[in-house]
């Protein structure tokens, strides 16, 4: 019997158990369907995070206060107080490599226009901070250096803050007078939309000059993050290296004394977070696996049950001239054809669940043609290797005593 005989005894076999061949796909099907759908899952969390990162701005480094150690209690990074606009002063004056800073200093604040109000985040800054940070207002404009200077009660909020004073994020806010705190500010523009991060709204924010913040909002003159552009990629280290010399010297650390901040690329923090994903990805992808394992078992289970019923079968084609390899060859193709099928059927539904996801929950979904190979090869090859097993013990099978089987 040749090859293509054997194929078509498999699928006459399959065809005549259609509801048990449907239910051994089962397995494989959900298997690669999850694999899919996980794996892209966590790749389109990857991607959404990855750029709000690199949405930040560009050539972007982070400096942060250090960690307090009180009583041998550790805080955690960023939990000193010990910026200042000093600090913001001496790197803009003293780092060659540096393009621009952006101090910044903020807290939850309760904001009232008319008879309706929110909670939300006030951002004090300078105007370095929309180079800094890639962000313009979309509507109006942002407030000017003179009036950094003048501690000038002015503010620039983000769309989310427009839609829950006036429930519509297209609404006309400029010029209106808002009570931050019970402080009037007059909104002067809208920041252009940059979505959400995470669990943060980038655009439920008001941002106002950090002076106006310090003196009527914080209470102190305290930078809670220091944003600065370097003047190119090529001098992002040379940046680095000189607000650490600057940073010692304004605080007067001696030699043995470690830094008391942290300055972070944006290069630092964008690994660091792919890294995460990555490892996040492949623990979605081998729990996804586990399913698919298991229906390679569930296959191995029924085709076992198969050569049970199909022993008389397998004694009379032995009696009238098959050899062993025809018999292997017929049961190991019925196995790969329904670990094939159930990995088409897979790729499809996997697919439109994760086309779902992303559309109906919101969630960040991206089906890599990675992915699909990966799942599609792994259900084949499934049914190759639990399909070895039964398709060996029907080549095996002695015909006389085949054919005596009840």
């Amino acid at each position: 019997m040749n090859f293509a005989e054997s194929v078509r005894v498999a699928l006459r076999g399959l065809r005549a158990n259609k509801l048990r061949s449907l239910l051994t796909m089962l397995g494989i099907i959900i298997g690669v369907s999850a694999v899919i759908v996980l794996v892209a899952i966590g790749q389109g969390a990857r991607s959404s995070i990855t750029g709000q990162i690199e949405g930040l701005g560009s050539n972007l480094l982070i400096v942060m206060p250090g960690q307090t150690d009180s009583g041998g209690i550790r805080g955690g990074a960023g939990s000193l107080t010990n910026l200042t606009m000093d600090d913001v002063s001496a790197i803009q004056n003293k780092a060659d490599a540096v393009q621009a800073v952006a101090p910044q200093a903020g807290r939850g604040v309760q904001v009232v226009l008319g008879n309706q109000n929110t909670s939300t985040q006030v951002v004090g800054t300078t105007p370095d901070f929309q180079a800094v940070r890639n962000s313009y207002p979309a509507v109006g404009r942002f407030f000017t250096s003179q009036q950094v200077m003048a501690r000038a009660k002015v503010a620039v909020v983000g769309t989310t803050v427009v839609t829950n004073l006036l429930g519509d994020p297209n609404a006309n806010i400029v010029g209106k007078i808002i009570q931050i705190n019970r402080v009037p500010f007059q909104v002067i523009g809208v920041m252009e939309s940059k979505g959400s991060s995470g669990f943060q709204d980038n655009d439920d924010q008001i941002f106002i000059p950090i002076t106006t913040a310090q003196a009527r909002l914080i209470g102190n003159d305290n930078v809670r993050t220091i944003f600065v552009e370097a003047k190119s990629p090529d001098l992002m280290d040379t940046a680095s290296q000189q607000i650490s010399r600057i940073l010692r010297v304004q605080h007067k650390l001696t030699e043995n004394v470690p830094d008391d901040f942290s300055v972070r690329s944006q290069a630092d923090i964008l690994s660091t977070v792919q890294g995460v994903t990555q490892a996040l990805t492949l623990l979605l992808g081998g729990i996804a696996g586990i399913s698919l394992l298991v229906g390679g078992i569930g296959i191995m289970n029924i085709m076992l049950v198969s050569v049970t019923e199909r022993t008389r079968e397998i004694g009379i084609r032995k009696a009238i001239g098959a050899k062993k390899r025809d018999i292997l060859f017929q049961f190991l193709i019925e196995a790969v054809v329904l670990s094939i099928l159930g990995g088409v059927v897979g790729i499809l539904l996997g697919g439109g669940g994760a086309m779902a996801l992303s559309r109906l929950a919101g969630m960040p979904a991206e089906v890599s043609l990675a992915s699909v190979s990966i799942a599609f090869c792994f259900s084949a090859a499934i049914g190759i290797i639990f399909g070895v097993f039964p398709a060996q013990k029907a080549a095996r099978l002695d015909p006389i005593d085949a054919l005596r089987y009840e």
